[in-house]
């Protein structure tokens, strides 16, 4: 990608006149070239144009992982419209508030999805039109996408798609209430592009293996618009179970580079593989880089994988607001398998504590991030609200962090979750990596409650191997942490409620101690 791209479509346009006969993507026995994939994109630009989509449009996708998702993505991005991804978890009253909140004009679905959606349509004023994958032919009020993508025209209408212009809007997982829509511009997401390229040297030659769902930012950012940019191959995969045709699919198309969640890492590392197997599984492994993202990784369970597997794994950190990735480590040279690697080139951070004021190395405060990948605002929120979260080109990420002499960064929680025991703060993170070095611990997650008389206490969950007992590992932890910070009950559980992204939902588990010492 040269340095006078100026938008999305632009950057697929060039990476395809300079590879047209290049496999863009892979899905199943599918393979699409890029001039394919560009021409495809054309012909879906044209009938929606045909149908009264025009520009600053919003073109919800509520779609799995599969070609047709980023055919209607650049799609709509060439009309100068916006994308609104929708999580394919969601319910109907849940996506409903997301199309109706960004006001979104269509809305493409799967066929599971195709019944909910023609409710949603009956029920919302400013959606038009519902057009699904696979649909029924016949049908007047859902249409067929092949109608779309076989349509006989590319698009021909000139528009003239800025930098600043809106790409996408991505709503927020709405841990503190409704979800939100993040307003990313073409120059947020390009940039965080060239950045993440130049950090992990993509080339041409590069395989990126999609498993996150792409109506996620960290997937639709690292695993389609990175290698999209680049030349590179994508092989599309709709879920990560069974992971046996994961692992095929790595090796027959010699993948080179795995974007996943921490949960994933984890239980590979513990993975019970028959040595000869681990030993092949090494040597015969095309796989040059492994990137964590979306959520904490334990440094116990880096140390662990890079030891079995013998292959890089690099923790990042981002955010939706970010476009998202703020962080990485390095791949090159001296990496910390605790923190969360250095700022991007063109991005800058700080720590701040409660008055504002830049904290020193190693103090912790609130994570501020600045640069050219940091969102315009949300959509169709109040100016007060804004304000909360972008401030002088800042954006308070609501994250408690802290800078190293080195110039690393490391992520010790949210500001919400952060324990004040008589008087003395104390950050679940830093329990949380103590619990994850016990051998026989395979999750967990510490939060605060409230007791009758000791006031705010640490409380952890744990998802255990069967041998472990709780009197071995509250003796563990009082070897390991300060007294106050132990935590004051330990409930085991079979496993940990998650997200998509393997977010460990700690607002779930709230919900179960909420009561636990009145």
């Amino acid at each position: 990608m040269t340095n006078n791209v100026q938008n999305l479509v632009q950057m697929l346009d060039e990476t395809a006149n300079q590879y047209p006969k290049r496999i863009a993507l892979v899905f199943g026995a599918r393979k699409i070239t890029y001039a394919q994939l560009v021409s495809n994109s054309k012909k879906i630009a044209a009938k929606f144009y045909e149908e009264g989509v025009r520009e600053f449009d919003k073109i919800a996708l509520w779609l799995p992982n599969c070609p047709e998702f980023i055919y209607t993505f650049f799609a709509s991005l060439r009309l100068k419209a916006i994308v609104v991804p929708i999580n394919t978890m969601l319910k109907r009253e849940e996506a409903i508030f997301i199309i109706g909140d960004s006001q979104a004009k269509v809305l493409v679905c799967s066929i599971d999805k195709a019944y909910d959606s023609e409710n949603i349509l009956s029920r919302l004023e400013l959606l038009t039109q519902v057009v699904s994958l696979l649909a029924p032919g016949g049908n007047n009020i859902v249409s067929n996408f092949s109608e779309f993508v076989r349509y006989p025209k590319e698009l021909d209408v000139k528009v003239d798609i800025k930098e600043d212009d809106l790409a996408e809007i991505i709503y927020t997982s709405g841990t503190t209430g409704k979800p939100k829509g993040a307003c990313l511009t073409h120059k947020n997401l390009l940039s965080n592009v060239r950045d993440c390229v130049s950090v992990i040297n993509v080339t041409r030659k590069d395989c990126f293996i999609c498993v996150l769902p792409l109506f996620h930012s960290f997937a639709s950012t690292v695993c389609m618009l990175l290698p999209l940019s680049s030349g590179a191959k994508i092989v599309i995969m709709r879920a990560v179970r069974p992971f046996k045709r994961v692992m095929r699919a790595i090796f027959k198309h010699k993948v080179t580079i795995f974007a996943g969640v921490p949960s994933f890492f984890s239980i590979l590392s513990e993975a019970k593989i028959p040595k000869w197997k681990a030993l092949l599984g090494v040597f015969m492994n095309p796989i040059r880089l492994y990137i964590s993202g979306a959520a904490a990784l334990p440094s116990s369970v880096c140390r662990k994988f890079e030891r079995r597997f013998r292959r890089p794994l690099i923790q990042g950190y981002g955010l939706t607001e970010a476009s998202p990735v703020v962080s990485l480590n390095p791949l090159k040279g001296r990496r910390k398998s605790a923190s969360i690697g250095k700022p991007l080139p063109s991005v800058e951070v700080k720590v701040v504590g409660k008055k504002g004021e830049e904290l020193k190395p190693n103090q912790v405060g609130e994570l501020l991030v600045k640069g050219p990948n940091v969102m315009k605002g949300y959509y169709n929120q109040p100016q007060s609200q804004a304000k909360k979260v972008l401030c002088d080109g800042w954006l308070y990420t609501g994250d408690l962090a802290k800078i190293d002499q080195d110039g690393f960064l490391y992520i010790m929680g949210r500001i919400k979750d952060m324990i004040n025991v008589r008087g003395l703060n104390v950050y679940p993170r830093e329990i949380e990596d103590v619990l994850y070095k016990h051998h026989k611990v395979k999750e967990a997650a510490v939060l605060g409650v409230v007791h009758r008389h000791r006031g705010e206490v640490p409380v952890a969950f744990v998802v255990k191997d069967d041998q472990l007992e709780e009197r071995e590992l509250v003796k563990y932890l009082r070897g390991n942490l300060a007294s106050y910070k132990v935590p004051l009950k330990i409930l085991f559980k079979d496993s940990l409620p998650k997200n998509v992204t393997g977010k460990i939902l700690k607002k779930e588990l709230k919900k179960e101690i909420k009561n636990l010492f009145k």
